[in-house]
């Protein structure tokens, strides 16, 4: 896909590739190749090496059935088919204070997972689309964790297995440009 991607500045050919499509096949991914996704996560910055990020996996179908159970439909159309999902928590608190780059450190460490699935020819799409309260419930989460995504992983297979309505939307998403995100020196002051 990424032939039809375009970049303003040179980059990495790996963030061409990343995008998040919602066709899975239905095919195993082993513990060596899921568990480097993780491995790739740990090296994320983070101060004091608290690693605030945790993820709960679910391989087996009987635990893809507990997380079927708080999925929105609209997600449980394409995600049933991923061989893996992973629920992105966060711990907000430890023992000495509170963690304010909790969620920014979180990010990190997903975002290295993710260019570690596409490295290894894996897909990965993140969803919120589901129900937090219930997740928390049914996975037993404490209070001190912020529930971030949920992410399914897997390989890709032909969007064609995909019901219509979402087929039509399996493209990689375009994005703004560059400077459209950066302010220089304070906050509205655009780049030049």
């Amino acid at each position: 896909m990424s032939h039809s991607r375009t970049t303003t500045y040179p980059i990495n050919q790996v963030f061409l590739d990343r995008w998040s499509p919602r066709f899975f096949l239905e095919k195993e991914v082993s513990d060596e190749v899921l568990f480097s996704l993780f491995e790739a996560s740990r090296r994320a910055s983070h101060p004091f090496n608290f690693q605030h990020w945790r993820f709960i996996l679910a391989r087996k179908q009987e635990d893809r059935e507990k997380f079927y159970s708080f999925i929105a439909e609209g997600n449980l159309a394409w995600c049933q088919k991923a061989p893996v999902l992973t629920l992105i928590i966060s711990e907000m608190n430890n023992q000495k204070e509170f963690n304010k780059s909790y969620s920014s450190d979180t990010g990190a460490a997903w975002g290295y997972l993710l260019l570690e699935a596409t490295k290894k020819g894996l897909i990965t799409h993140p969803m919120t689309g589901f129900d937090f309260k219930s997740a928390r419930r049914i996975l037993n989460i404490p209070e001190k964790y912020t529930i971030n995504a949920l992410v399914a992983i897997g390989y890709q297979d032909n969007k064609e297995e995909l019901p219509k309505i979402i087929q039509q939307r399996e493209n990689p998403i375009l994005r703004y440009e560059t400077k459209n995100a950066l302010f220089e020196g304070s906050f509205g002051q655009k780049i030049k």
